[in-house]
């Protein structure tokens, strides 16, 4: 299996994972947050559902700007919503990684804000960034819901709850 392959599975393992804990995203709590330095709900789950696209805005371009206007978070407010984003930034996701040549994983993708570098990595190691980034958010949902009494599914094996899914 090549590195593409290993990715690509990678990522679809993450998407049904994270699929699971979207459709238990609960309605009308998108405000809470368990501290007041934390997130909210729904920024953090819409956050999580966009990381699924970033491999497709790595392999297209060099770097990222903040301060440029190269990323807008998007707003979204319902779980219907969460899962179609989850579903269109999985497919971008997927789609940029199965277009890919093992060579487009080589050249250096930057996060900058106001033209400050931030993070420097192979597009390669973006990649698996992002890719971690999808487990560290999604463990963070997990433990708002938790907080909120919302059962949590299995991830990597089964949750002290998945017993009931």
């Amino acid at each position: 299996m090549n590195t593409l392959q290993q990715l690509t599975s990678e990522l679809e393992n993450e998407y049904q994972i994270t699929k699971n804990f979207i459709k238990l995203f609960p309605e009308g709590k998108n405000d809470y947050a368990p501290h007041e330095k934390s997130m909210k709900i729904m920024p953090l789950a819409t956050h999580l559902v966009e990381v699924f696209e970033w491999p497709s805005t790595i392999l297209k371009t060099s770097e990222l700007d903040f301060a440029d206007g190269g990323y807008t978070p998007t707003i979204l407010s319902t779980r219907e919503d969460l899962l179609k984003k989850l579903d269109q930034d999985y497919e971008a996701g997927k789609k940029a990684l199965e277009n890919a040549t093992e060579e487009d994983l080589i050249p250096t993708w930057t996060i900058k804000n106001a033209g400050h570098q931030l993070a420097s990595w192979t597009k390669y190691e973006a990649i698996r960034h992002s890719l971690n980034q999808i487990t560290h958010h999604r463990a963070q949902l997990g433990v708002y819901y938790r907080l909120n009494n919302i059962p949590l599914p299995s991830s990597y094996g089964p949750s002290a709850d998945s017993q009931n899914f």
